[in-house]
């Protein structure tokens, strides 16, 4: 075939242009098949392209070189972030799109993974602010926290509350690395939503399993963890692969070409299977500051065997927003049909405002845990990066409508990992919106938001005046109200002053008021005139008894041992072992009853005796056997924590001591503490617990509690 050349005056540009085309025409075909192919091995080596975007008023061109895709921007000298400026208007030229698209159909094709919420949008990605997926890893990544461990109960426990919280992916687990999560996984089969685990709204449809790329020189198909994934059933699977070159070369002891391989290998096997996969790429923002180039690669070879979302990991947390903002443009520009994912690690305290600025870039889909539970020094807090998008960026997100419920899911988990909440959490702390300057609670008076961002109520929570010596009238009449409501008093003002008197006095004794609201409540009660008590302690007496007066490491030696049979070391009759109680008490109450004949009130005495272990816990218990009969309602109270503080150590054994107690209502769920200061523990101990029996029966109390000089 003769190929004839045509010359036109338009230029040496548009000459050189007229010849390529005419001579790639002759070409036969499959030379342009080969040149159409990518391929992933020898990444030193993999083919690029270079594409010029320039306009008439360009002084500079950039260039973001990656394999198999370009992207070009205009940038003025000066500018050199152009990056930075967004990505909603930028030229994106990609090469190959049938094969991202067949991609696309081919993951569709399953059922399991038809309601996924990385497929519902076809070739779309979901792309942040305006919308962000919320991806669970509690029951993974939370439980290598330190001290924290789940049951597999306790795992299909957190999964229901968080499916019934809607968010999108929970990941529960490493099927192919230990029993539990195996067990877990076989269980949800059956245990978790609807009779058919294929049914979109069942819990089972939000799972994933977690795993890692398969090994090396070893075929997928034969790998034992690859196939605990498939045998999860789960619709989706989170694959971990290593993304920086020293991880790969020194910690994985593979090759770069290798690593590839591993990751094509088993994502595509997967998604040939019909799962919807995430890859988490480990030590991604370090491995893209180090060598970009082949963490693009890593990424490119992910999207094409199939992956629906590239998460980007800060494996040791010491990423700083700034920098995640740019990378993630960057990512966005390189792969806008594949959602960006994040997942961040705390270290530096940074994880909840790198999630924050990555999703503002672009991030579709964030990773965390509840309460921010995890490694080190933990993971991402969802706790407080769901409402932080909700409210502050305005991002959709699934579970936007279930954030009245997220302090109580907040609690519901660190109930059941056993955790001690913390009050300062954000949003969902007890010390998130409370209040203890007299003037800040001044201010909220007239308007709640002088102090507080959102309202409390948003999220689940509540709004506390705190009372403490810093605190001005208003906190106490704010008190007064939670107790009388807003009924008219000329006399409020006064008696609010000289109860915050009080308090002040108290406080420089040693009490603190500030957690033990449950105090101030009766304060303010016996402050009023007419109020009486529902039961008055008349006197009480404790004992304690010991026979084994050996040193502290002899005792915790020998602490529960059953002595031999025919030992000739007896324990003296009548006195319990070491295991048993050592404490006894004795109260007399007083309590107000009802005479069922006369229907007046009339005074009962009650004595017991109650052993226990140690003074403070046969008091409670003796307490609690005087009070129940006349006041059954105390039957659903308990103790939860009992603390105590030296205030003057260089008293030593005559130093004041602080006791604080709580409580909790088993039937409400409602929770309060006590406090009182003596230098005599015991005494101290007691009046917490008459202070906290006394609380729990004003709402329960079935007697009037006002004397008759109320009606004066």
């Amino acid at each position: 075939m003769k190929v004839h050349f045509t010359r036109v005056v338009v230029g040496p540009s548009f000459l050189v242009m007229v010849q390529v085309l005419l001579l790639l025409a002759v070409l036969p075909s499959p030379l342009f098949a080969f040149v159409g192919q990518r391929t992933f091995r020898n990444t030193h080596s993999t083919p690029r392209q270079r594409v010029s975007l320039l306009s008439s008023n360009a002084e500079e061109e950039t260039v973001i070189e990656t394999p198999m895709r370009t992207f070009t921007k205009n940038q003025p000298q000066g500018t050199p972030q152009w990056i930075m400026n967004g990505i909603e208007n930028e030229s994106i030229i990609t090469n190959n799109d049938d094969d991202n698209d067949s991609t696309y159909q081919r993951r569709l094709l399953s059922s399991s993974a038809s309601t996924n919420p990385l497929l519902v949008l076809g070739d779309e990605a979901v792309v942040g602010p305006s919308k962000v997926l919320i991806f669970d890893t509690t029951l993974r990544d939370g439980t290598q926290g330190e001290s924290i461990s789940a049951s597999c109960d306790d795992k299909l426990k957190i999964a229901r509350r968080l499916a019934k919280f809607d968010v999108d992916f929970i990941e529960a687990g490493w099927p192919g690395s230990n029993p539990k999560d195996a067990e877990f996984f076989r269980r949800a089969q059956t245990e978790l939503g609807s009779d058919n685990k294929d049914d979109p709204s069942s819990v089972f449809q939000k799972l994933v399993a977690f795993g890692s790329t398969r090994r090396k020189n070893i075929d997928v198909s034969q790998d034992p963890q690859i196939q605990a994934l498939v045998d999860s059933q789960v619709p989706t699977i989170c694959m971990v692969a290593k993304a920086h070159p020293w991880q790969v070369t020194e910690i994985l002891r593979a090759t770069l070409e290798e690593n590839l391989e591993m990751i094509h290998d088993s994502i595509s096997y997967l998604v040939g299977l019909g799962k919807v996969v995430l890859i988490d790429l480990e030590h991604f923002f370090d491995g893209y500051k180090a060598d970009p180039d082949y963490v693009l690669q890593c990424c490119t070879v992910a999207v094409e065997a199939g992956a629906s979302c590239l998460v980007m990991c800060d494996t040791n947390g010491g990423s700083m927003p700034w920098e995640v903002e740019k990378i993630t443009k960057e990512m966005r520009l390189a792969f806008p049909k594949t959602t960006i994912g994040i997942h961040c690690h705390n270290d530096c305290g940074m994880a909840v405002a790198n999630s924050v600025c990555g999703s503002h870039a672009g991030v579709g889909l964030v990773q965390g845990t509840i309460n921010g539970v995890g490694e080190r020094t933990g993971n991402a807090d969802l706790c407080s990066i769901i409402p932080s998008l909700a409210f502050h960026v305005e991002t959709q997100m699934t579970c936007k409508e279930k954030l009245p419920e997220l302090t109580k899911l907040s609690r519901y988990v660190d109930e059941i990992l056993n955790r001690s909440p913390s009050n300062s959490a954000p949003f969902v702390g007890t010390s998130a919106f409370a209040h203890k300057g007299g003037l800040h609670v001044a201010a909220m008076e007239r308007n709640p938001l002088s102090y507080q961002h959102v309202q409390p109520e948003l999220v689940g929570n509540k709004m506390r005046v705190l009372i403490s010596e810093l605190s001005g009238r208003q906190n106490i009449i704010d008190k007064m109200k939670e107790v009388f409501g807003d009924a008219e008093d000329h006399q409020k003002s006064n008696r609010a002053l000289a109860i915050l008197n009080h308090v002040k006095e108290l406080e420089h004794q040693g009490y603190t008021f500030e957690g033990a609201e449950a105090s101030v409540h009766l304060m303010i009660l016996h402050a009023t005139k007419g109020y009486c008590p529902p039961f008055q302690v008349l006197d009480y007496s404790a004992q304690v008894y010991d026979y084994n007066m050996d040193s502290a490491s002899r005792v915790l030696t020998n602490f529960g041992k059953q002595r031999p049979q025919g030992s000739q070391q007896e324990e003296p009759q009548g006195v319990p072992s070491t295991t048993s109680s050592s404490a006894r008490a004795t109260v007399k109450v007083r309590t107000l009853m009802e005479n069922v004949d006369t229907l007046e009130i009339e005074h009962q005495d009650s004595l017991q005796v109650s052993d226990g272990n140690g003074p403070v816990d046969a008091l409670a218990k003796a307490l609690m056997r005087a009070l129940q009969p006349s006041h059954p309602s105390l039957g659903s109270v308990e103790l939860v924590d009992y603390k105590v503080r030296i205030l003057d150590p260089t008293s030593a054994t005559g130093a004041a001591t602080r006791v604080m107690i709580e409580f909790r209502d088993v039937d409400s769920e409602k929770q309060w503490t006590t406090v009182s200061v003596d230098r005599n523990v015991i005494s101290a101990s007691l009046n917490a617990l008459v202070d906290g029996f006394e609380y729990a029966l004003i709402e329960h109390a079935q007697v009037c509690m006002l004397c008759d000089d109320a009606f004066d």
